[in-house]
């Protein structure tokens, strides 16, 4: 299990505070070819900006901002705004996670924020996919057996009521179990956790290639939710 976000297991508010970049390292020497940024979810109330969110995807935010409901980066900021983003900066794939317990609630101001946050991403031609997380919480058949999750229909209905409320196709919305209070790997978590980062991966690529970019690139994703 990998632990370098810090998580916080209350409901008070997004505990993400900065925007953050994580390695995954294949050995001691060298880390996989993306990195992944975590960014303060949008929340009702006190959630990020979307405007900070469309400065994420161009890499104009830097490493360490502290992101504010109240303000957006502003370009005058010399130590988090970056003026001259490089490929490397910029996102590849935007991946908006969900709650799948949550679903249900999600007021038209959510909505109304992802579907902003989608158009931007539209325009500079980066692939966005979901992340459904707590499925065995949403479903009773799931908790049981993970391996049922395909067959849950209250799932595939809260996955389709997402998919027609912000527009993200059902075949990029991706179910995942959290560990939660397991201290050792799960094969059958991990699969579905496994799946979705291949097909992130693939996404990735084929944004790279869109753009033409040097193969050498590492490419980003930015994670929020």
């Amino acid at each position: 299990m990998y632990r370098q976000a810090l998580v916080d297991n209350t409901f008070r508010g997004c505990y993400t505070r900065k925007y953050t970049t994580y390695k995954i390292q294949k050995d001691p020497e060298t880390f996989c070819p993306f990195v992944l940024n975590d960014i303060m979810g949008l929340g009702p109330i006190k959630g990020v900006s979307v405007d900070d969110v469309k400065l994420a995807l161009k890499g104009r935010v830097k490493e360490g901002y502290e992101f504010n409901f109240e303000s957006t980066l502003s370009e005058k900021d010399p130590k988090f705004y970056n003026k001259h983003p490089t490929a490397n900066d910029k996102v590849h794939v935007m991946v908006c996670v969900i709650d799948a317990n949550t679903v249900a609630n999600m007021t038209d101001k959510i909505v109304k924020k992802i579907r902003e946050i989608r158009t931007e991403a539209n325009k500079l031609n980066i692939p966005q996919v979901a992340i459904f997380t707590k499925i065995d919480e949403a479903c009773p058949e799931i908790k049981e057996d993970v391996k049922n999750v395909y067959k849950v229909k209250s799932l595939k209905e809260k996955m389709e009521k997402f998919s027609g409320d912000v527009g993200i196709p059902m075949n990029c919305i991706f179910p995942v179990e959290n560990y939660h209070d397991e201290i050792d790997l799960n094969s059958d978590i991990d699969s579905l956790i496994l799946s979705a980062l291949k097909h992130i991966i693939n996404f990735g690529d084929d944004c790279i290639n869109f753009h033409k970019s040097p193969k050498n690139e590492i490419w980003r994703s930015i994670n929020w939710g």
